[in-house]
């Protein structure tokens, strides 16, 4: 039996009652339900088959400024390729992780980053029925608000911005997707979908209490709906974060050599993963046990989360994305056990990555290099670039610190450390 609901453009989304599993490929783990889409007579959107749950690009509640849609593209494959093509997306390729850009050009940066989060996150949607294009753009989207210098530049940024109501990278992705890039003829931002900008604010799940200023302005004018979960798609992307970075990190980490192989022999998860490989390869060189390691921990966290997220979607039985978001926890997961152990790997990385001396030294200059720039712009507003200079010295204390924010943020690693020269040692030549 099926039950047929309208949707726009003439479309109609069935819901299969007599099907005995969850869509394909998640039948094969556990559930009930398929969602069929057929294409509107005109071919403006292409036949799918999505699960009851996922945000389809049908039903999507649309963009701030109304715009003709592609005939040959689905509303989140154009909010995935207006992210690809903008400014702050290029800029993440000379934004660093954990090194900066010129300890080496093998570890991973933004860039790189949010790649391998997208490429996870789509096999993710894939396997659970839901639409890829929007996991994919929320993926690639992740980062685009974070500062030069990793985490070490945002530490810096938000105390130095405390009197003005700090900083926050999420907030900030916010902002450069709805005001700050500037590419368009008819708005500011990109314009992006209702569901992507409501996965971008809220991935990690709902917002409540003090929140950043760029959320609180954003959302006063445009609800989000930030007391609830967000749909499938963005609870896919969070966890693809997860997964990236516990493998990058380890293998970027035994690459620089901050620890070795065997000291990961009694971390959960890549002690047996290590000891299976090394039995099956006893002679494998170095580099290639450590993107085996890399690859497997992948595999089990991929596995591991699509069994849980599977027993989840048939124990809530959600028939919408209105039922995910009103679920009261998320649907997307890890087990308990995957959980502790994960756990357990960041506090290694967190003893012997993120806090090893060659890194704390590193990020100390880069602290130094964020908070040097930031007072010098505030203070003297005639030292910002042309651009971003007109009307900078009008502007009250705390609006021309969030200006001066908005612009360190956008910077490079290497261009905030260029620009640091040129301001600070005398004997550098201004250009």
């Amino acid at each position: 039996m099926y039950v047929e609901v309208k949707v726009p453009s003439t479309s109609v989304a069935t819901i299969d009652e007599s099907a005995e599993n969850l869509p394909i490929p998640l039948q094969r783990l556990m559930g009930r339900f398929t969602l069929r889409v057929m294409s509107p007579a005109d071919g403006s959107l292409p036949t799918s088959s999505l699960a009851p749950y996922a945000c389809h690009p049908a039903l999507s509640r649309g963009r701030i400024f109304a715009e003709d849609e592609s005939p040959t593209r689905t509303v989140y494959q154009r909010d995935r390729d207006r992210i690809i093509h903008s400014g702050a997306f290029r800029r993440l390729k000379h934004k660093t992780q954990v090194f900066v850009y010129h300890e080496g050009d093998y570890y991973r940066t933004r860039l790189t980053h949010s790649l391998e989060v997208a490429q996870i996150a789509r096999s993710l949607a894939r396997s659970l029925s839901v639409d890829e294009d929007l996991a994919e753009a929320l993926a690639l989207a992740h980062d685009l608000g974070h500062t030069p210098f990793g985490h070490a530049g945002e530490e810096a940024l938000d105390e130095a911005m405390q009197p003005h109501g700090g900083f926050d990278h999420n907030g900030q992705t916010l902002r450069i997707i709805t005001a700050l890039e500037a590419r368009y003829a008819e708005f500011d931002g990109l314009n992006l979908t209702w569901e992507t900008l409501e996965g971008i604010a809220k991935h990690n799940g709902p917002l409540s209490g003090d929140l950043p200023w760029a959320l609180n302005e954003y959302t006063s004018k445009h609800d989000l709906e930030l007391h609830t979960w967000p749909g499938i798609e963005a609870q896919i992307a969070a966890l693809s974060d997860d997964i990236a970075y516990h493998s990058h990190d380890v293998n970027d980490g035994l690459r620089a050599g901050l620890f070795a192989i065997d000291d990961l022999a009694d971390v959960p998860i890549l002690g047996p993963i290590i000891a299976e490989v090394r039995k099956k390869y006893p002679d494998l060189q170095k580099s290639r046990l450590f993107h085996e390691t890399g690859r497997r921990l992948i595999n089990v966290m991929v596995n591991d989360l699509l069994a849980e997220t599977a027993r989840r979607i048939s124990a809530a039985r959600p028939g919408s994305v209105h039922d995910v978001r009103h679920h009261g926890g998320p649907l997307v997961a890890f087990s308990e056990q995957l959980e502790a152990d994960n756990r357990a790997l960041k506090a290694f990385l967190f003893e012997r990555m993120y806090r090893h001396y060659r890194v704390n030294r590193m990020t100390s200059k880069a602290r130094r290099v964020v908070a040097d720039l930031f007072t010098l712009y505030v203070d003297e507003p005639e030292c910002l670039p042309e651009e971003w200079r007109p009307g900078a010295e009008h502007l009250d204390r705390t609006m021309r610190a969030r200006h001066v924010a908005d612009y360190i943020a956008g910077m490079t690693d290497r261009f905030a450390l260029d620009e640091h020269r040129r301001l600070y040692d005398l004997y550098e030549e201004n250009r």
